[in-house]
């Protein structure tokens, strides 16, 4: 049981790694006026555990703070994903 945790843990740190990355790579991209990274591949990120990274990151650097779907999607990902994790541990 505690080498599942340990993965698990290490499995969050990494996500959200790349989620925040991901934000802040997308930003400088728009700074730019560059190609940018899709929504959907940001969401998916997300989807996958970095959504708590990626709301803390956003407002950060102030970056997708105007649109609602990520100043609600992304903490509304969080709290799914907790109660998911709660109701597989309980």
């Amino acid at each position: 049981m505690e080498n599942y945790f340990l993965i698990a843990i290490v499995y969050i740190i990494i996500i959200s790694i790349v989620g925040m990355t991901l934000m802040l790579m997308d930003k400088k991209k728009a700074e730019r006026q560059q190609w940018r990274i899709s929504e959907k591949n940001l969401f998916i990120v997300a989807i996958l555990g970095g959504a708590i990274s990626m709301h803390i990151i956003s407002k950060v650097i102030r970056h997708k703070t105007s649109k609602l779907k990520f100043v609600i999607g992304l903490p509304l990902i969080f709290v799914a994903q907790v109660g998911l994790v709660m109701y597989l541990v309980l």
